[in-house]
């Protein structure tokens, strides 16, 4: 499918963003936009307004539209776009989607608290999947994921070596729409260091949760050791006024 014209404008601002385009770090009005990139007034206006929530850009009344100088410090490679929460999709920096090594792949049996996070009984036997995932040659996290045999019975070598939540979607029309995360951080292992390149001192990030599918099913629990230098989520704040 190809991509939607407000996201094409997304992805090209940003690119311009972080060339430095906009030394005064203002964007061109809406009409010069949309001159830019030969599309109407209302596919630039979504885009903006997308960016403009996501806190990439803000605008003043009566000045114009604005880039936050806080994302350009701090960009995040998570970028929740799609239809799903996949990481192949959805983790980005400066545009550059992750490549996947896969280091091990095997069927075991629950334990009790695999059991308890996907709502499993003790014959429910579970894929265990860990997964190295790169920037070009710079690996950025460890991604170890465990899924119920009894929701998708066909995965393998190929399947998990691309994204496993579009295969999903596009052969059993399920989407991974909800997730519940929890954010740590902790020493380094040696597994880590040898992984991430981390020195004996480094720390690593930890993300770990359970992802559900759109009927509410949970579909993965899944434990993510990220390089500490990577593990940067921004979020916008806005209060509704009363």
């Amino acid at each position: 499918m190809a991509q939607l014209v407000y996201k094409q404008i997304i992805d090209d601002l940003k690119k311009r963003i972080f060339a430095g385009e906009y030394p005064n770090m203002r964007l061109p009005d809406e009409r010069s936009l949309s001159e830019t990139y030969q599309v109407s007034r209302s596919s630039v206006k979504r885009a903006l307004m997308k960016m403009e929530h996501d806190g990439i850009i803000f605008k003043k009344r009566g000045s114009g539209t604005f880039i936050n100088p806080l994302y350009i410090k701090n960009e995040s490679i998570f970028n929740y776009e799609g239809s799903n929460l996949g990481v192949t999709d959805n983790f980005q920096m400066h545009g550059q989607k992750p490549k996947v090594k896969v280091l091990s792949f095997e069927v075991i049996p629950p334990t009790e608290e695999l059991q308890r996070d996907l709502f499993l009984e003790p014959h429910d036997f579970v894929y265990k999947i860990v997964r190295l995932r790169l920037f070009d040659d710079e690996p950025f996290m460890i991604e170890t994921g465990y899924i119920p045999i009894k929701i998708v019975q066909d995965l393998n070598q190929t399947i998990i070596e691309g994204s496993i939540f579009n295969y999903l979607e596009d052969s059993r029309n399920l989407a991974v729409t909800k997730s519940f995360l929890s954010i740590s951080a902790e020493p380094s292992r040696a597994e880590d260091r040898e992984l991430l390149r981390l020195t004996e001192h480094e720390p690593v990030s930890i993300m770990e949760g359970v992802f559900f599918l759109d009927n509410g099913t949970p579909f993965e629990y899944s434990h993510m050791r990220f390089h500490y230098k990577y593990m940067k989520f921004n979020t916008f704040v806005s209060v509704q006024e009363r």
